[in-house]
């Protein structure tokens, strides 16, 4: 029969046709699976991009989220030098020229050592909290200082610049006459006083400790205090030689710099321990800040301890 015959012819070509496409198929996956496996292989030769959100810089470089900063390092001007301190900017308060930091009451100051810079003395010496208020006298606020003091039978301790002693010998004799412990505290505030001559800084105690006994004769002055708490070794052997103890402080609310009577008060009320020096300013700027922090700290100074002058000594 020629149905048979005829069907044959037909499926012949056919086969031919699929088994072609078959291999034109395999061919395809085989050349797609080599450029996906050459692909993969240089990709994994070329590094991600590092991911740099949240970019913050300091003065030590840029930090990143997910990288802690390194520790922070001392700032400094354009020429490289240590940015100023409040020493070198004519304020008390500041640390010493060689860096050392003043002594902070967190475990309480040591009565009876001389642990501040350069052996100056940082305590009381007791368990008696003393108050020293600097850079005067001054017409405007010694007066409201002492009005307080007397107020709260408060004995204090002023540190004098000379100049000021000798335009107000009135307000020294109204600090000796209330019992006030008199100190030294240079004749014009010279923060580098420490860096002259011993006999320049000689010269500048003798003038001042004259200027306040021609207010005050026969006043002891039993202290010196450095502008700036810029001590030397030579300041505090010049000092030592002429009968004054080198005078530090162990609490400094940074009234200098005028943070307002709250911040004052709070330093203060916050940082005492028996046996502290408090660095405190009535002259030398705006101190009415200073004058108004006063209201909260006698009442709860004198409630937790005995506040009292240093003591005046033999000089």
């Amino acid at each position: 029969m020629d149905h048979g015959g005829g069907g044959s012819a037909r499926t012949g070509p056919l086969v031919r046709d699929l088994s072609a496409a078959r291999t034109v198929g395999l061919v395809a996956l085989v050349v797609t699976g080599l450029l996906g496996s050459a692909y993969a292989l240089g990709r994994s030769l070329v590094p991600d991009p590092p991911t740099r959100s949240s970019v913050t810089t300091s003065a030590t470089g840029p930090h990143y989220a997910d990288q802690p900063p390194a520790e922070d390092t001392p700032h400094r001007t354009p020429e490289g030098e240590p940015s100023s301190s409040p020493a070198e900017a004519g304020q008390d308060g500041g640390p010493s020229p060689d860096g050392t930091p003043p002594p902070g009451p967190a475990d309480g100051p040591s009565p009876g050592t001389a642990d501040g810079p350069y052996g100056t003395q940082t305590t009381s010496g007791t368990s008696l909290v003393a108050l020293t208020f600097d850079d005067g006298p001054d017409p405007q606020y010694t007066p409201q200082v002492l009005a307080l003091l007397r107020e709260h039978r408060v004995r204090a301790t002023f540190c004098v610049v000379g100049e000021n002693a000798q335009r107000h010998p009135d307000l020294i004799r109204a600090i000796a006459a209330d019992g006030h412990t008199l100190c030294n505290h240079s004749w014009n505030h010279d923060v580098n006083l420490g860096r002259r001559s011993p006999a320049v800084i000689r010269t500048d105690l003798l003038r001042t400790s004259e200027a306040i006994r021609a207010a005050v004769p026969d006043a002891p002055i039993a202290y010196y205090r450095q502008p700036g708490g810029a001590w030397t070794a030579q300041v505090v052997s010049v000092a030592q030689e002429l009968g004054m103890t080198p005078l530090h402080w162990t609490v400094d609310p940074a009234d200098w710099d005028t943070p307002g009577a709250g911040r004052i008060a709070a330093t203060v009320v916050e940082g005492v321990v028996p046996g502290s020096v408090v660095l405190l300013h009535d002259a030398g700027g705006d101190r009415q800040g200073t004058v108004d922090a006063l209201h909260r700290i006698l009442p709860d100074l004198t409630r937790r301890f005995e506040v009292e002058a240093l003591p005046h000594g033999a000089t």
